[in-house]
């Protein structure tokens, strides 16, 4: 990491919001936004986070989730009656039929938890395939890749399964950034709960430890008061050292971003990540509702997404615009210029704070 960031670090703005991706090679900083990615996705606007949220919730189960049109950048809602398709074209957004509803997707996630949870393996929701989209890693041996195939079988095209390479990791490192319990971590976003201020970070990473320091053995910055991991992966560090670190995120060029909102990701979108690692990386959203069989647990109802990131780069910032969308978990790597980070999604960490953004 960047002398700069750590002198950034030190002073009482503490993290202008340090985040990044997990277990990869590192990737060059990628100030463009595009990442490289041969789809780079698509700008979400904040109606469509709006719509996307407010579309899935009144449709329930006639609806299999939403996604953006990679050309016109349209919100598409899979309905699966006519009915529902005339709720979401009255809305202004694209209605797509199609012909699994969003509980047979999870029924055979459910089938899929309960017979090849195999280490070395996640699975999620691609609502712009109409599928569960599931990844093996490379420590997932041919026995239990036959496993998997075989688990899969009865559950026909519901399902498609790909080898990725690289192993699905937690990803702290030694190193610049967060510290505690001689592991380096990332910070997400800053928050508050009105009164004091707070740092979100990787629930993996405050399990780990219960004082933190913006630099190796140095100074107490803040101490962890929530930690949630595995299951889920989101933790919180309130600040003890007097600061009023600004909102932002740090974009590894010298600037930063203003976070001044959060919403749940939508699977198409172009995002961006923050870590200590490997700086500023980019990538699209491929997959909702995923979980991931890590060594020690799985995590639930994360997003997948194409965003390179490294070892030390969990708890960072997943983030659209102003837009705070998730924090760092994991990931299988990095090829070329495409990762398969996922993150959790960070209004769920919010609610279960009671914090904001700001």
């Amino acid at each position: 990491m960047r002398r700069t960031l750590r002198a950034r670090i030190c002073l009482p703005a503490l993290l202008a919001l340090t985040t990044v991706g997990l277990g990869s090679a590192t990737a060059a900083a990628d100030t463009a936004g595009a990442g490289g990615n041969p789809h780079p996705g698509i700008t979400a606007l904040p109606a469509q986070y709006s719509l996307h949220t407010a579309l899935e919730r009144d449709l329930g189960d006639r609806s299999a989730g939403s996604y953006l049109d990679a050309e016109s950048g349209e919100l598409v809602v899979t309905v699966t009656d006519a009915e529902a398709a005339e709720e979401v074209r009255a809305t202004g957004a694209r209605a797509e039929l199609v012909e699994r509803s969003m509980a047979q997707l999870r029924a055979a996630m459910d089938t899929l938890e309960s017979r090849a949870r195999i280490t070395g393996t996640s699975w999620g929701i691609d609502p712009s395939a109409n599928k569960v989209a599931v990844e093996a890693d490379s420590t997932v041996s041919a026995a239990s890749m036959a496993k998997l195939r075989s688990v899969a079988v009865p559950l026909g095209d519901a399902v498609s399964i790909k080898r990725v390479p690289g192993a699905f990791k937690k990803e702290v490192a030694g190193g610049d950034a967060i510290y505690g319990g001689g592991y380096r971590c990332s910070a997400a976003f800053n928050v508050s709960d009105g009164t004091a201020r707070y740092l979100l970070t990787a629930g993996h990473c405050t399990n780990a430890a219960s004082i933190w320091s913006a630099t190796s053995g140095g100074p107490e910055i803040g101490t962890r008061t929530g930690t949630s991991f595995p299951t889920n992966d989101y933790g919180i560090v309130r600040y003890t050292d007097g600061s009023q670190p600004a909102g932002d995120v740090d974009l590894y060029n010298g600037s930063h971003q203003d976070i001044t909102a959060a919403a749940d990701a939508i699977v198409g979108q172009s995002i961006r990540k923050s870590g200590s690692t490997t700086g500023l990386t980019s990538g699209t959203v491929t997959a909702v509702d995923v979980t991931v069989n890590y060594g020690d647990g799985p995590v639930h109802d994360l997003v997948r997404t194409t965003a390179c990131s490294a070892g030390g780069d969990s708890g960072g910032a997943h983030f659209a615009g102003s837009t705070a969308l998730g924090i760092h978990s994991g990931s299988a790597g990095c090829t070329g210029s495409s990762g398969s980070a996922l993150h959790q999604p960070v209004k769920e960490a919010l609610a279960a704070y009671g914090v904001a953004v700001y």
